[in-house]
């Protein structure tokens, strides 16, 4: 008997004993059948850099959310496609719009610990990591501690699964949902969603809802249930210094020619003290964290021991007092920094330029572009002339110090007030299927492109995730905890078919 068809015999056998009881809504079986669906999902390759990739996945989600009677359908944007799906409307009801991505990072399977990251392994912990082993082994006691490694199996397409398996029980209860249920499925949320502000104004009536879900991240990392009531936004900015035109040899020029890596390390050691805040004047304009705020921040079960321990550092910076006060500024970090050659193919030689990638997070107070405006002038006072393009040998013949600077887009961060009455039915809701206190989190420090849809449907917004927080997302070996399809399953079916008071 397939591992399938055990889950599907024992589901028979508990249904007649109250199945869809309070205290366990997601039976195994249907544990069992998630698992499946998502191996069958994550097979197909959703790189967000090939088109045909996410082509190939939307034909997935049509059938898929068809089978469950969705009405689908494909909005075209000025790059990828859009996937929609909602179920039939009832206008006397609330609707609740759903969000998540069906594209995938990039990957590098000589990375991987796995011969291909789009064919799911199933692994156990064991003392040093985890060990392979056969789908086979999955009894009518799954293991919930097992994983199941793979690209997207928790960024995002695990929660999709998770998803449709909540709609699969609310159907076998016959449950009449007291809200419409729309869902938008982006499929390019890990290149920055770029096409995404002016879709949700070409196609605001059909995405019209009352507030909107997110199901992407982790929850918090002690694994209780998690409500999270905005998220950091993100730009960037390319810094690069310049020597001499081309790489000199250090023994002949080291002392007269100037070094663009000395240059732009000052640069940016100017724009910070020592402690990581940044001091680059009006950065942190506008914030301000009464005591509910702080309450609030305070309640979240993190431990900055524990986060130091595990990142192995031994003293944070000084931005906030402690983890989630830092999340409530905007962040300025440089994420890459080149110069020269290093290790092995390190040259005795004065560099021809330095460079320096940054990105800064923003917070609802910050405006990205005026942030960026705010470092080009610091580094304007600094010294330097500043372009947006290389420098010609004129301009290289006029200026002790010059910089070139290229901005990236801006995705905007957002917030929704913490006693919305939406908010309060997601925590009452997952408070009521897990007998757990909720995590509230004010504004988490990654980003998701949702801006668009506040900005333009003026409603409410809220993330609720769903995977572990250690899933390697982004990463090699992305995995999920089979107990979080479990939780998914649970958590999605108590929001969907719980009345809103």
């Amino acid at each position: 008997m397939s591992t399938l068809k055990r889950f599907t015999f024992l589901f028979t056998v508990i249904s007649c004993f109250s199945v869809f009881s309070q205290d366990s809504i997601a039976v195994k079986s249907q544990v069992a059948n998630a698992i499946e669906e998502l191996k069958d999902f994550v097979s197909i390759p959703n790189d967000a850099l090939n088109a045909e990739d996410i082509d190939d996945n939307i034909f997935w989600l049509r059938k898929k959310f068809g089978e469950r009677g969705f009405n689908t359908t494909v909005l075209e944007t000025e790059n990828l496609p859009l996937f929609f799906a909602a179920l039939p409307m009832d206008d006397s009801k609330p609707t609740m719009l759903i969000y998540m991505h069906l594209d995938g990072q990039s990957v590098d399977p000589s990375k991987w610990n796995q011969p291909n990251p789009y064919e799911t392994v199933l692994k156990k912990p064991i003392e040093n990591g985890y060990e392979t082993i056969s789908f086979d082994a999955l009894g009518d006691d799954v293991n919930y501690d097992w994983r199941l490694f793979g690209r997207s199996t928790s960024d995002d397409k695990g929660p999709i699964v998770m998803f449709l398996n909540a709609i699969d029980l609310l159907k076998k209860e016959n449950k009449e949902l007291p809200f419409n249920i729309k869902v938008i499925l982006d499929g390019e949320e890990e290149k920055s969603s770029k096409p995404l502000p002016k879709a949700v104004k070409q196609y605001r009536e059909l995405l019209d809802a009352d507030f909107l879900v997110i199901n992407d991240g982790p929850v918090h990392p002690s694994g209780d249930p998690t409500v999270i009531y905005g998220c950091r936004g993100i730009t960037s900015l390319t810094l690069t210094t310049y020597g001499p035109i081309t790489p000199q040899h250090s023994g002949h020029y080291g002392n007269y020619a100037p070094n663009p890596g000395f240059q732009l390390s000052q640069l940016l050691a100017s724009m910070k003290d020592k402690e990581g805040r940044v001091i680059i004047p009006g950065y942190y304009n506008g914030i301000s964290l009464d005591d509910t705020v702080q309450e609030v921040l305070k309640s979240v079960p993190d431990s900055d021991a524990t986060i130091a321990e595990k990142l192995q550092f031994k003293s944070a910076e000084k931005v906030g007092g402690f983890y989630q006060e830092a999340l409530q500024y905007p962040s300025l970090n440089i994420r890459g920094l080149g110069s020269g050659w290093i290790g092995k193919k390190a040259r005795t030689i004065v560099p021809e330029s330095a460079t320096a990638e940054l990105d800064l997070r923003l917070v609802p107070e910050s405006d990205g572009t005026r942030l960026k405006g705010l470092v080009k002038d610091h580094i304007t006072k600094q010294g330097y002339y500043v372009l947006d393009h290389i420098p010609s040998k004129e301009e290289r013949m006029a200026h002790d110090k010059i910089v070139t600077v290229t901005e990236g887009s801006v995705t905007d961060a957002f917030r929704t007030n913490l006693d919305n009455s939406y908010g309060k039915f997601l925590v009452e809701a997952l408070q009521t299927a897990f007998k757990k206190d909720v995590v509230r989190i004010r504004i988490m420090g990654g980003t998701v492109p949702i801006a668009p849809f506040i900005n333009e449907l003026k409603i409410p917004a809220f993330i609720v995730p769903m995977v572990n927080a250690d899933n390697n997302q982004h990463s090699p070996n992305e995995n999920l905890k089979i107990g979080q399809l479990d939780y998914g399953i649970r958590a999605f079916y108590s929001i969907i078919s719980t009345p809103i008071n």
